[in-house]
């Protein structure tokens, strides 16, 4: 226990420094922030002089590049090609991002499973409030189905579920238990050498041991999200997200 105290007291310190740091650079958004604003107000016509009333500040958005997450940005656009290209009749998705589930549910009739409801209603998109260890469906009823970044987290905790250590290979399991004899599953994780705990954040797992956990479905496709690109094979001993196509035994 003195380890983890000690570790914790340097991480609470860490945090402390890093929003310190934070605040810093807080205060000189909200700078330019009033500089645009007053620039603007000289150089408008009367008609569109400012109102500070009316303002919606957005500061810290004037960068040098578009944030963009490279592991929602390149599984979303992989899993979704893949989908639309194998045209099921429907699909049925196990807790990934709204955003990839919101455009999905466009071109094939699709069910959104997650244990948070979802609130906002959308045409042609069924929500079912359910837990990946407790799916709402029949044994092998399920002929395409996703869960991307989710196996992971199950069982730390993170988003109000159970402790569980085990509770991944339990989540692999229920996939696998709903899906149609001869169906797709689309799945992504963190891989590395070994398998990981970084708690309550996710897993990341050796790659034999988890296809291991899979079998007897059969790898179609795979891919890897390491750093900023989307590669077929995954480098040496490197850490990344193994995007992975599935097909159960006809």
């Amino acid at each position: 226990m003195h380890r983890e105290a000690a570790w914790m007291v340097r991480r609470a310190a860490y945090e402390a420094l890093r929003r310190v740091a934070g605040a810093g650079a807080w205060v000189g958004r909200w700078v330019r922030f009033w500089r645009t604003y007053r620039d603007f107000d000289r150089l408008a016509p009367d008609v569109w002089r400012l109102d500070p009333a009316l303002a919606i500040p957005r500061v810290g958005e004037d960068t040098a590049t578009t944030p963009v997450d490279p592991i929602y940005f390149y599984q979303d656009a992989w899993a979704f090609q893949r989908i639309v290209a194998a045209h099921p009749p429907s699909h049925v998705d196990v807790g990934s991002h709204h955003k990839f589930v919101a455009l999905l549910s466009r071109v094939v009739r699709l069910t959104m499973v997650d244990i948070r409801p979802l609130e906002l209603p959308l045409d042609g998109l069924l929500f079912r409030e359910g837990s990946i260890l407790s799916l709402p469906f029949e044994d092998g009823s399920i002929p395409s189905l996703s869960s991307l970044c989710v196996i992971e987290h199950i069982g730390l905790g993170r988003y109000g579920d159970p402790l569980d250590p085990l509770g991944h290979e339990k989540a692999v399991a229920e996939l696998k238990r709903v899906l149609a004899r001869g169906g797709d599953l689309y799945v992504s994780v963190p891989v590395r050498d070994g398998n990981r705990v970084h708690f309550n954040a996710h897993r990341a797992f050796d790659e034999a041991y988890f296809l291991s956990l899979l079998a007897p479905l059969e790898v179609v496709d795979r891919a890897y999200i390491h750093g900023s690109r989307l590669v077929p094979v995954r480098p040496p001993r490197a850490d990344a997200v193994g995007c992975y196509h599935l097909r159960g035994r006809g």
